[in-house]
């Protein structure tokens, strides 16, 4: 049995901050944002929702896609950088709140590639047959730590949760290959600053068009595909013309990728299962098809898996 998605669920927070609430706040536009960066606007949790309340409705939703039961869950992977405290974890948080009490819990810290870093942790445990069931959650609550005076940072961060169940799956479907990779090197160009986060947008853009095509073509040669065997295109939501450039390299028609980017902005480690919920739920992702999901993120980091979708 190979190891595959069996269940997904997302929640975003009600409140949308458009550009033009940004347009009062810090000196940007709706045009520069938009043909910078692909974004419209994004969603903003409320000051009494913290992490692990996104994380556990999101959660919630993939049990309940995956007609299981908390207490069937073996493992909790959280992927952020933003949880309510220094410790305990997000994920031993939400282990509580929804009863998963058969489950071992930890975060992961891998900001934007978070998600994909946990997609990858989980498959290993059910290629061993350590653990059967894994929640694997990719949630950030951005808005509490972004610098809303910083027009470089302000208009690009969003808030939300997006959650997949990663179990035994029919020997064809699955995951059919991963890509991961850290440069530390690049730590200095995206960071958390006391109470902050920082970027270099230049230099982290560069990385980005360069390593995103790059991981997406590993994986699709790793598991023995060509381009024109894959369906569709799930990037991280970082930037259209980062996403573009993933896109253009596997060849894809522009419908053939995921973009929910203008109406979320970036959510980090949320980003692609939320884009995956959409996706299934918009009829682009049918059982059988080949994905590609891509991301990067600070450290830096990366990640990418192949994965043919169904149980």
């Amino acid at each position: 049995m190979n190891a595959g998605v069996i269940g997904i669920g997302r929640y975003v927070p009600e409140r949308v901050m458009t550009n033009a609430d940004l347009e009062k706040m810090v000196d940007t536009s709706d045009e520069w944002i938009r043909t910078r960066t692909g974004i419209e606007e994004r969603r903003i949790a409320e000051n009494d929702m913290d992490t692990s309340h996104m994380a556990e409705r999101a959660g919630k939703e993939a049990l309940r896609d995956a007609g299981l039961d908390a207490g069937d869950i073996d493992l909790i992977l959280v992927a952020t950088v933003t949880g309510d405290y220094g410790f305990p974890s997000v994920a031993c948080l939400i282990q509580e709140r929804l009863g998963a009490v058969n489950a071992v819990a930890m975060d992961i810290s891998a900001a934007c590639a978070g998600f994909i870093y946990g997609m990858i942790t989980a498959k290993q445990y059910i290629d061993t047959n350590t653990y059967k069931n894994v929640l694997v959650i990719g949630v950030e609550k951005l808005s509490k730590i972004t610098d809303w005076e910083d027009r470089n940072t302000a208009v690009l961060f969003g808030d939300g949760a997006g959650a997949a169940i990663i179990a035994p799956v029919d020997d064809d479907k699955g995951i059919l290959s991963f890509d991961m990779g850290s440069d530390g090197s690049g730590a200095k160009y995206l960071y958390q600053n006391g109470d902050h986060l920082y970027m270099n947008g230049r230099e982290v853009f560069k990385f980005a068009v360069r390593q995103m095509p790059e991981s997406s073509l590993k994986v699709v040669e790793k598991a023995g595909l060509k381009k024109e065997d894959v369906d569709f295109l799930i990037p991280h939501q970082a930037n259209i013309r980062i996403m573009e450039a993933a896109r253009e390299r596997l060849g894809l028609p522009q419908e053939k990728m995921a973009s929910t980017v203008a109406k979320y902005g970036n959510t980090s480690s949320s980003s692609i299962p939320i884009a995956l919920v959409e996706a299934r739920e918009s009829g682009k992702v049918k059982d059988g098809d080949v994905l590609v999901l891509v991301g990067f993120g600070g450290g830096l980091t990366w990640g990418a898996v192949a994965l043919r979708w169904g149980k």
